[in-house]
């Protein structure tokens, strides 16, 4: 029972060599009959790749407690006692790496993370559940010495200890389910949150059905329904469907929401939903078409919806309120976290 107490406080750290269960490998042998042995059945890494259970797993005692520090720095300066004083940072990476990392086409794989470090103050990132529903990378950091709690898609294919290779740019219900927990825990601290949009959607079919993904996935809407912190967006490549929702489009009200010149905007991509459209109209009409004409019909769906899709349609209407250029985020970020943290701007 007393597994319990540390799952209820806000973040838990957990070095390698604990462990962490209801019942231990000889109370559960005497119980059911299962042998196990203490890593296997709580240990530091099953908790960090498996259950999900504990938000940062630290290889030793020291490297907690700094972790510690790091994070207790992040809470706003009145809860501490004292004067927000941090000394301000440059990037890890300069802003011309940002064109070494993404593709127009949106095609290049490459490692989120690296471009959060693009973006962030150096040496201040902290991931959270780094090991768990990597599909999403959720990270607090500090932006020109704010503190912001990061939440964005990673776009690189990723293996889960549960659910075997993640495609990039996907949601799965594991990081549904981590990117829940760290929304209302920024809501929690009053960290501003920042999304780095490339989303593909939700994950579909059998497998992802039979691991709870409608269910994960309303959970992490539902986090960011009731999120109050300020936000801002960062449409970075694609913006598809549901996921759109769950990564603080346009229907959930933040602060600011920006894109790239190259990114993307629509229910589903432009192939897809072109088929789909196509096969509707294509079966509406009265008459037989000759297969010229059912390939000048599919030609001219897929042209509209390519248009539609791109990103200067969607800010013409209102739906994104600027594009900028990738090396320009930077100081975009710092000037929209300055305006949302002024009173009234929350």
């Amino acid at each position: 029972g007393g597994a319990y107490l540390p799952v209820l406080c806000d973040k838990i750290l957990m070095t390698e060599g604990s462990g962490l269960y209801l019942a231990g490998p000889q109370l559960v042998k005497a119980a059911i009959g299962q042998e196990t042995d203490t890593e296997t059945l709580g240990g530091a890494a099953m908790h960090a790749e498996i259950s999900g259970t504990v938000d940062f797993r630290e290889k030793d005692d020291p490297a907690a407690i700094a972790r510690l520090k790091s994070l207790l720095g992040l809470l706003p300066a009145e809860d501490r006692g004292q004067k927000s004083e941090v000394s301000l940072k440059d990037p890890e990476f300069p802003a011309s790496k940002i064109y070494e990392l993404v593709s127009v086409d949106g095609r290049k794989e490459y490692d989120v993370r690296d471009l959060i470090r693009c973006l962030v103050d150096a040496g201040t990132v902290d991931e959270y559940k780094a090991d768990y529903g990597k599909s999403i990378v959720c990270a607090f950091a500090r932006l020109g010495g704010r503190p912001v709690g990061i939440v964005a898609n990673q776009r690189m294919r990723v293996q889960s200890k549960t659910g075997g290779l993640q495609m990039p740019g996907v949601i799965y219900a594991d990081s549904a389910d981590k990117g829940a927990r760290f929304i209302m825990d920024c809501n929690q601290t009053r960290v501003p949150l920042l999304f780095l949009q490339d989303v593909s959607g939700f994950m579909v079919g059998k497998d992802a059905e039979q691991t709870g993904i409608i269910r994960s996935g309303a959970k992490m809407v539902n986090a960011l329904s009731n999120s109050v912190v300020p936000k801002v967006t960062v449409i970075t490549g694609g913006s598809f469907g549901a996921g759109n929702y769950a990564m603080c489009g346009k229907a959930f009200d933040p602060r600011f929401i920006f894109a790239w010149p190259h990114a993307k905007y629509a229910v589903m991509g432009a192939a897809q939903a072109s088929d789909v459209v196509f096969n509707i109209l294509a079966k509406s009409s009265k008459e037989p078409r000759t297969p010229e004409q059912l390939a000048a019909l599919r030609e001219q769906v897929k042209a509209g919806y390519i248009e539609q899709a791109d990103i200067r349609y969607g800010a013409a209407r209102g739906w994104v309120d600027a594009i900028i250029q990738p090396r320009d985020t930077r100081a975009t970020l710092l000037r929209a976290f300055a305006l949302a943290g002024r009173p009234g701007g929350a």
